[in-house]
């Protein structure tokens, strides 16, 4: 879990040259990422959460996350382009609870470029989530949405 918080913190780092995107969205969660395009149609995007850090419920938590990304070759509806993927979310929390969570999930959203290097999305995610923490360990479904902003490095 160590690993993976410091390889999302070392995206962070890497210079605007070599990144395809950086943007940010708000919903369910709240975060920053950074989209690497691997091909035409697919990419992978690195994300840290912000609206984990819980700083008043008595624990910081951080949380992150990573996803493949697939559009949906030529399908555009009125400039929305569709996309699907899968990730993997994961988080950790100290204080008041000790804990790692894990999120595995598939997703689904509609991009719109709203003028280059702008755009827009909309994406849902649903999935089992699972827990371990001092209070106990637990097993449930998760789902998620996202309204988000991409600005194109390049």
């Amino acid at each position: 879990m160590k690993k993976t918080m410091l390889g999302l913190l070392a995206l962070g780092a890497v210079s605007t040259a070599a990144a395809d995107s950086v943007g940010g969205h708000i919903g369910t969660t709240t975060g920053l990422h950074y989209q690497s395009d691997l091909t035409a149609n697919s990419a992978v995007r690195y994300g840290l959460n912000l609206s984990t850090t819980g700083l008043f419920a008595g624990a910081f938590r951080v949380g992150g996350e990573v996803a493949y990304l697939q559009n949906i070759s030529g399908q555009n509806f009125g400039g929305l382009s569709p996309y699907y993927g899968f990730g993997l979310g994961a988080g950790a929390a100290v204080g008041s609870v000790v804990g790692v969570s894990a999120y595995p999930h598939v997703l689904g959203g509609l991009r719109y470029t709203v003028a280059q290097p702008f755009s827009v999305f909309v994406e849902g995610n649903v999935g089992p989530t699972i827990g371990v923490t001092t209070a106990g360990s637990g097993f449930g479904f998760g789902a998620g949405v996202r309204l988000g902003l991409d600005y194109r490095l390049r």
